[in-house]
């Protein structure tokens, strides 16, 4: 991305930020696993947004006085010793030509120039990026530092810019669908590896294993999350990511994977057969996930709510499945699906946006219904990624093979 970019997104929040307040947004910190250990470091996505900046513990500060803007980094200061074991750190001028933020200063300034302005200046308003998805979920930084406001600035109001900032994301912007494009063609890489390689006896760690390397060759960061490679009767729990299983003949697995290109994801999920060829009747339950999917894309358009996309997948596996004698009434498909069908996609893989707008042009929108049959030992999801388009929408990964013929032909 060009500096450019992160300038815009700062100008769109500032925009809704009210006279007379700071907006203070962290990159994040490191996790301590054990030991001298750390989990990888994964910068917070909204300061990514708005800065294009990468490290942790880096602090932005955005100042709004009436007719009077002003945007300020804080950064850690480099240590000659530590850069040997672990690289060179930012300096205030890469961070200037990445973020376009010209004012610069050491991190251990924060607090005396945080202090300094408070009593220099009037301000009302302090925003925090005060993401909570659970009752239970453990503070951050950004939770510990509300408390801080809280307890030695009482009068200042804190405001969550959390909730701004989601509106800016769901709407992606032109550069931002190219980095998606991306992963999801770099997805298609992984994808390909995985159909060309799979046979009875490999083990689930080493069909990933196919996906990993195919996917780190074509210039991905990572795996956008962690890969979903579920066989026979394991394809019915969701979210199945161990990966001790041995494949067998005859069974289908459940693929749900994705790459990150540039912190944006890709996240694609194929059923394929393992000896090449689908059964006559896993091509019934397949064929049925396939049609929902596709009438699910067809009626995606601006103006439609976002939630009814799953009244709609849930109303074709239905009439589908009742078709075939499978489940006499429409209410008992839940029996059999269990998930909804469609989340946003971009610089998280599920990312952050309201279940309860309508559909608007700039969108990136999985679309992914399934049948999970555990007396059978079939689990069955197709997803694609889609662009919510001013005439209806754009199939991103319309590239990667999902009817049976195709599959056959490339796995024959």
């Amino acid at each position: 991305m060009e500096k450019d970019f992160y300038k815009r997104n700062r100008n769109k929040l500032i925009e809704k930020m009210k006279k007379d307040s700071i907006a203070i947004v962290f990159s994040g910190q490191s996790i301590h696993r054990s030991a001298d250990a750390e989990y990888p470091f994964l910068v917070n996505r909204n300061f990514y947004y708005l800065t294009g900046l990468e490290e942790e513990n880096i602090i932005l500060m955005i100042i709004k006085k009436e007719g009077e803007i002003q945007e300020e980094l804080f950064i850690e200061q480099a240590d000659p010793l530590k850069e040997k074991w672990i690289g060179k750190k930012y300096s205030k001028e890469e961070v200037e030509n990445i973020s376009g933020i010209t004012r610069v200063s050491w991190i251990h300034d924060f607090k005396q120039r945080f202090t300094s302005l408070l009593d220099s200046q009037f301000f009302e308003n302090v925003y925090l990026d005060l993401e909570r998805t659970q009752w239970d979920q453990q503070g951050d930084l950004r939770f510990r530092f509300s408390e801080i406001i809280k307890d030695k600035f009482p009068y200042l109001l804190i405001k969550n810019l959390y909730s701004i900032l989601r509106e800016f994301r769901t709407i992606k912007e032109p550069e931002e669908v190219e980095k998606i494009q991306k992963a999801i063609a770099i997805t298609k890489e992984g994808i390909h590896s995985l159909m060309k390689q799979m046979r009875p006896g490999l083990k689930t760690y080493q069909l990933e294993a196919y996906f990993d390397f195919a996917i780190g060759y074509a210039g991905a960061r990572d795996n956008a999350f962690e890969s979903i490679i579920a066989p026979g009767e394991k394809a019915v729990i969701l979210h199945y990511v161990k990966k001790q299983d041995t494949i067998k003949e005859g069974e289908l697995v459940l693929f749900d994977v994705g790459a990150d290109y540039q912190h944006y994801c890709g996240d694609i999920s194929r059923t394929l057969p393992v000896s090449g060829k689908f059964t006559p009747r896993q091509k019934e339950l397949y064929n049925i996930v396939l049609k929902a999917e596709e009438e699910v894309i067809q009626a995606i358009k601006p103006g439609l709510p976002f939630n009814e996309l799953n009244q709609i997948a849930k109303k074709v596996l239905a009439e589908e499945c009742i078709k075939i004698g499978f489940i006499q009434k429409e209410e008992e498909i839940s029996q059999y699906y269990y998930h909804g069908v469609s989340h946003y996609l971009g610089l998280d893989t599920h990312d952050i946006g309201r279940r309860n707008q309508k559909l608007e042009p700039g969108m990136v929108l999985t679309v992914e219904p399934g049948l999970y049959v555990e007396e059978e030992k079939i689990g069955i999801r197709i997803e694609d990624d889609v662009l919510v388009t001013k005439e209806g929408c754009q199939v991103l990964s319309k590239e990667i093979p999902k009817k049976i013929e195709d599959i056959e032909a490339i796995m024959g």
